[in-house]
């Protein structure tokens, strides 16, 4: 929204009017969703207008004005769509696209008319006029008919309108300059907290120079070395230099948020002036039972945009750390929307926490800061960057099912014919595509599909503003989403993708398949001054660097481990497998046994990870046979957040009996748990992690086999394996743990596997049944 630099606070007149001007509801009844997508046809629109206005008329006019106050000043500029000079005066054009029936309209939308009067301000001062005329020009997306509206403003009157909208906003800038000002003296004054581990200096001065050299760094980080406030410290101290306005610590778990917000809780202790915003998703901070945003169903809604200013100088002005707590306390007090308010209070914060996709997800991404016009000057953190990959493939992928234009055709029938017909059209084409497909087609191309399917999404959006009581709102809603997202991403479309339509349980599918998300990701890190992509497990970093990022000249470092390699012992076994052709009895009991040595040789907490849940009930099964001297605990694939605590209160007992814990590799207990001391003192791994044979995985490796040769490695081998690194992550959380970590497949000594150990990996000892109740007991008794 806005920079500061040598005293000068910057904002666009755009956002500087929507700030300040806005009013009324909140109201998702009134084609919120087809005015996003106006948005992205406004640029067309923009440009075939201007084409045609002729050669009095002046497109895109860059216009700027400063104001100055005691100790700072404000500079506002923009791009006015148009100047029109003729023998009328000087008139200012704002060109608006939209989905509305224009012919409705009775007058301007005030925001919009007050966006062309800073731009009539600023050209009427810098040309020293007199009057000076504003014209509104609409345009409806699917007739391309036009509607304009007129207004003529004197000299005075639109300077005393102009400063009247600069006063309010002061008391926004004098805030922003004041604690600005208070920030970088405070931050000049912070030291790291801590006493620097062993290599962390060399990492955190990484960080810092990565920053102001403006490069990513990738960042293999083992546990231990303090990575959160490794990276977090020296963004802030970059932040204090003028390198950044903003720095955002991006996570895909609760967990990891909760980590970076005490982490600048501890900064803030130690007397830094700094204000941090966690962003709570829609559905987690919505107080209502059903998230209808409209004044009928929620009193929040009505009348939000007359209220909302007020409660975030509110907020910012009392408090530091603005979480879900302290968000709904403030919605309640000042009646506003809290995820709306949570939004807009991340504009005059210093630090931004937040899941993954309020940066990179096309669809939630924040268009303050990431969108295709925005300036950014902010620095990325992005926190367990291995799990980016899956959920850049899932935000840059879409799909459409056969069965829902059919459903939804049966909906309109007798509402619209022009729309069932149009649904009918597409629906027969992906017939078509159904009959020549097996277990999966890949297709060079849809062009006729994607012709019809644009036909079907601009009657959609007339049909939303045409019924707005539509008895099935909600589905056609969903399905309105899921063709808006289709065709987005059909735009992206690149040699990164792959087109392919497989039958799916009772429906069938059309797939757009994202492979290489970089060049993606990086429309969005390239906005940034700086990106840290780092992890525990970001191994191999080519790998890592080849799908978060198009730029090879990106840094990488391999932090130091702290932790000493006599704290833990780290054991290959060479006589069992979990490959798929040896899954039997007698494989299963190898791993019991291996199992009960683990336990036997010391009596503690262990968790055992399986590749699935039918191999995890395969070897319980055959314990349940046993008598055995410990406790059993199992993860199960429907456990909501107590069954979760429940299961890891398990392991901070006091009992003498041994727990064991029977998990799923990659599952919710794999990563993102912190088990320290005598509370988890073994990992045993079951298998290499690979994926399951799916059509995506089947796709991805013979993407790669053509692309590198390498199909099986970037399919199964890499993700696989980061699986299994996680979950050895489990063990040995702190410099004074020690534990085993048990590898059971004889994979692992090959060396396709060897080559993605760890560094501190190298002295593992390679085991047998015979040999590991000794190799266990050695172990122990020399801790």
């Amino acid at each position: 929204m806005y920079s500061i630099v040598n005293g000068i606070i910057r904002i666009s007149v755009r956002d500087l009017v929507e700030f300040i001007c806005a009013s009324g509801d909140i109201d998702n009844r009134r084609s919120s969703k087809a005015d996003k997508d106006a948005m992205q046809e406004g640029s067309r629109i923009h440009r075939k207008i201007q084409r045609q206005m002729g050669a009095e008329y002046t497109p895109e006019v860059f216009l700027k004005t400063e104001i100055s106050f005691d100790n700072y000043g404000i500079s506002i500029e923009g791009r006015a769509d148009g100047v029109i000079d003729n023998n009328k005066g000087i008139t200012i054009d704002e060109i608006k696209a939209v989905y509305a029936n224009v012919s409705t309209f009775t007058d301007a939308k005030y925001v919009h008319k007050a966006q062309a009067m800073c731009y009539a301000y600023m050209y009427l001062i810098n040309n020293d006029l007199d009057a000076i005329n504003v014209q509104i020009t609409y345009c409806e997306i699917e007739t391309d008919i036009i509607k304009r509206f007129h207004y003529t403003f004197k000299r005075a009157k639109l300077i005393e309108w102009f400063d009247e909208m600069i006063q309010k906003f002061k008391r926004w800038s004098d805030y922003l300059y004041e604690h600005t000002m208070k920030r970088t003296k405070s931050i000049k004054n912070t030291e790291f907290p801590f006493e620097y581990r062993e290599g962390q200096r060399d990492l955190v001065v990484s960080v810092y120079r990565s920053i102001q050299r403006k490069k990513k760094l990738f960042i293999q980080a083992p546990t231990g070395v303090g990575k959160t406030i490794s990276v977090i410290f020296p963004a802030i101290k970059a932040q204090g230099e003028g390198l950044a306005d903003k720095v955002f610590y991006l996570t895909a778990k609760t967990i990891t948020r909760t980590v970076a917000k005490e982490t600048y809780r501890h900064l803030l202790d130690k007397g830094l002036e700094y204000k941090i915003a966690i962003i709570t998703a829609k559905e987690k901070i919505c107080p209502c039972e059903r998230m209808q945003c409209n004044p009928i169903d929620c009193p929040y809604a009505k009348g939000h945009f007359d209220r909302v200013n007020d409660a975030v100088y509110d907020i910012i002005t009392n408090e530091d750390v603005v979480d879900r707590d302290i968000v709904i306390e403030y919605a309640k007090k000042h009646n506003v929307c809290p995820f709306e308010m949570g939004l807009d209070v991340t504009y005059w914060v210093d630090g931004i926490i937040g899941d993954y996709n309020y940066a990179f997800d096309p669809n939630v991404h924040l268009k303050r800061y990431f969108s295709d016009g925005a300036k950014g000057n902010n620095i990325l953190l992005v926190d367990e960057a291995h799990n980016l990959v899956e959920r850049a493939r899932n935000m840059y992928s879409a799909k459409v099912c056969k069965e829902d234009f059919l459903l939804i055709k049966n909906l309109v029938a007798n509402i619209d014919k022009k729309l069932a017909k149009a649904l009918e059209r597409c629906n027969k084409l992906l017939l078509e595509y159904k009959r020549e497909c097996e277990e999966y087609m890949v297709l060079d191309s849809i062009t006729p599909f994607v012709f019809a399917l644009l036909k079907v999404f601009d009657l959609l959006s007339k049909f939303d503003e045409e019924h707005k009581d539509f008895e099935h709102k909600e589905l056609m809603s969903e399905f309105y989403f899921s063709v808006r997202h289709f065709l987005n991403m059909y735009d992206l479309l690149d040699d990164n993708y792959v087109i392919y339509c497989r039958p799916n349980d009772d429906k069938f599918e059309l797939n757009l398949y994202c492979i290489n998300t970089a060049y993606n990701l990086s429309q969005y890190t390239d906005k940034a001054v700086s990106t840290m992509f780092f992890s525990a497990t970001l191994l191999p970093i080519n790998y890592y660097k080849k799908l978060l990022t198009i730029h090879e000249d990106d840094y990488a470092i391999y932090a130091k481990s702290v932790f000493k390699q006599e704290q833990r012992l780290i054991a290959i076994a060479s006589d069992v497998t979990s490959r798929y052709t040896h899954r039997n009895r007698n494989e299963f009991l190898k791993i019991c046994d291996y199992i009960e040595s683990v336990v036997e040789a010391k009596q503690g907490n262990y968790i055992v990870f399986f590749p699935s849940y039918r191999y995890m009930q395969d070897v319980l099964s055959l314990f349940l046979e046993k008598d055995i001297d410990f406790e059993i605990v199992c993860q199960n694939n429907n456990m909501n957040e107590t069954d979760r605590e429940e299961f890891l209160n398990q392991f901070n007992n006091t009992s003498k009996r041994s727990v064991v814990g029977f998990c799923v590799m990659g599952g919710i207990f794999s990563e993102g748990i912190d088990l320290k001391g005598e509370s988890l003192i073994g990992v045993v791994v079951v298998g290499t992690g690979l994926p399951q044979i799916s059509v995506e995985q089947q796709i991805l490796k013979n993407f790669y086999d053509e692309e590198c040769d390498m199909g099986f490695e970037y399919a199964y081998v890499y993700p696989g394996m980061n699986k299994v690194l996680q979950a050895a992550g489990r063990v040995i959380r702190t410099t004074n743990d020690t534990g085993v970590i048990l590898l059971l497949d004889d994979r692992f000594l090959t060396s396709r596997y060897e080559a993605l150990f760890p560094r501190e990996w190298n002295d593992y000892k390679t085991v047998r049944q015979v040999n590991i109740k000794n190799t266990l007991l050695n172990f122990w008794e020399s801790c």
